[in-house]
């Protein structure tokens, strides 16, 4: 049996690209793209592949929290047992946080804790870094501050060409999150109960 898992995405969704490509209709079923605003390429992208869609722009909604209370309600109707965060652009609500727990994950484009939030790349690059990476982790209510899942770095070249080194960090992601949706599909992805900050990784 597939195990079920549901992508956000706000934008281009390389990354979703990449979990349809490679893990979605395997051991993994990718049942619903969401997305905060209709016009995502993203959702085009997911309805091309037979995937069911939906959009939850703020504006629809009172705010926030009740927006993430519709977004949760449909992720629960679909059945999805993980929430993948493939460059979804906005904050999600504590309580949306908590009703999820362990069952969200983000990639971001720096090696947490350094840079997080939005913009991380140029943050890299004006802090001046040798080594940038990638980072797959869960999602907690804080920013970019959940328990890490994996990372991969790369030395950044001296040119300091961002557009290249963008590109080098979107191959990155578009390996390291289906590893990650694999790992966690096949039970091989656990927290250390003993310190909640580890990720133990059995592979």
């Amino acid at each position: 049996m597939s195990f079920p898992i549901v992508v956000l995405v706000s934008g281009e969704g390389s990354n979703l690209q990449a979990l349809v490509d490679t893990v979605h209709g395997t051991e993994v079923e990718i049942v619903g793209v969401g997305s905060n605003k209709p016009d995502a390429r993203g959702l085009e992208r997911a309805r091309a592949a037979g995937i069911q869609t939906a959009a939850f722009p703020k504006r629809d909604y009172a705010g926030r929290p009740e927006r993430d209370v519709a977004l949760g309600d449909w992720i629960e109707s679909l059945g999805a047992e993980l929430v993948v965060l493939a460059g979804f652009m906005e904050i999600l609500s504590p309580d949306f946080i908590q009703r999820f727990p362990t069952r969200i994950v983000n990639v971001h484009p720096t090696l947490l804790p350094a840079f997080a939030g939005i913009h991380s790349i140029e943050q890299a690059f004006n802090y001046g870094v040798k080594v940038a990476g990638v980072t797959v982790h869960f999602v907690d209510e804080g920013v970019d501050s959940g328990p890490i899942i994996l990372q991969q770095a790369f030395e950044l070249p001296y040119s300091r060409d961002i557009a290249v080194v963008e590109q080098r960090i979107h191959e990155i992601e578009h390996e390291l999150l289906p590893r990650a949706v694999r790992l966690i599909a096949g039970g091989k992805v656990s927290i250390d109960p003993s310190d909640p900050r580890w990720v133990v990784i059995d592979e």
